[in-house]
């Protein structure tokens, strides 16, 4: 029985069938940290407001043998583990290197995946076991996994002296109604506040494409329109945002 089997306890009402379990199919290609954020950074950044409204500030609790995380009393979906932070030497240790552990290769599946995928692309972050780490790191680890995995969403787990990040996939998660004109509006800003990205303007096209819009270039300037949804982007000499703005129906 592995270390959070101990911590945590197993919670069995109204849980959701780990049928769900994402599969581990690599379908998106990327080539270093900067470049997955500005191709897939804002949707994976969107997919993480669908999650809180489905979970919140609940409690959580992890039972790594049967590969479940479940908020509160009775919402639990199957996950994946990536791996933990040490919150005393502040380092980042994958799954895979945690070999005291005793964790099976089951509950890593895409930890390992990463891995493989990262030497093939010469990725340091997905292939070091251990190295110094920073918040923003863990954020960045469960949003690649994220993306290349289809999840639903990631999940920083706080228990104490670490912190452990998890990848969640679920039905529930993924039909999560949203206004999508005022998400773009909020994500959009919030990923390029959060990581050092080197075009914003790269990573608005992308995010917009993605979203179904239609965009029209003017110099430095992005007009997207979606149905009655209109968005405007000023971008400066060095493709960084300068300006956002829209309007709807």
């Amino acid at each position: 029985m592995g270390l959070f089997n101990k911590l945590f306890k197993k919670k069995e009402e109204n849980k959701e069938s780990t049928s769900t379990v994402i599969q581990p199919n690599i379908s998106k290609h990327f080539t270093s940290e900067n470049d997955f954020l500005e191709k897939f950074g804002a949707a994976a950044l969107e997919k993480q407001r669908n999650l809180y409204d489905v979970t919140g500030d609940l409690s959580w609790n992890v039972d790594m043998d049967k590969e479940e995380i479940t908020f509160g009393e009775n919402r639990t979906f199957p996950m994946q583990a990536l791996g933990s932070f040490s919150h005393s030497s502040e380092t980042w240790l994958w799954i895979w290197e945690n070999k005291a552990a005793g964790y099976t290769e089951s509950v890593m599946k895409q930890a390992l995946l990463l891995k493989q995928y990262g030497e093939q692309n010469n990725i340091d972050l997905l292939t070091v076991g251990k190295f110094d780490a920073v918040e923003n790191d863990l954020h960045l680890i469960g949003m690649i996994a994220v993306e290349m995995f289809n999840g639903s969403g990631y999940y920083l787990g706080n228990y104490g002296h670490g912190t452990m990040v998890l990848t969640i996939k679920s039905d529930v998660i993924d039909k999560v109604e949203s206004e999508e004109f005022s998400r773009i509006l909020t994500v959009f800003p919030e990923l390029i506040s959060t990581f050092e990205i080197q075009n914003h303007k790269n990573a608005f096209t992308n995010y917009l494409t993605q979203k179904g819009y239609k965009l029209t270039s003017n110099g430095n300037e992005i007009k997207a329109e979606k149905n009655e949804n209109v968005i405007n982007a000023v971008f400066n000499e060095d493709n960084l945002l300068i300006k956002l703005n829209g309007s709807n129906a």
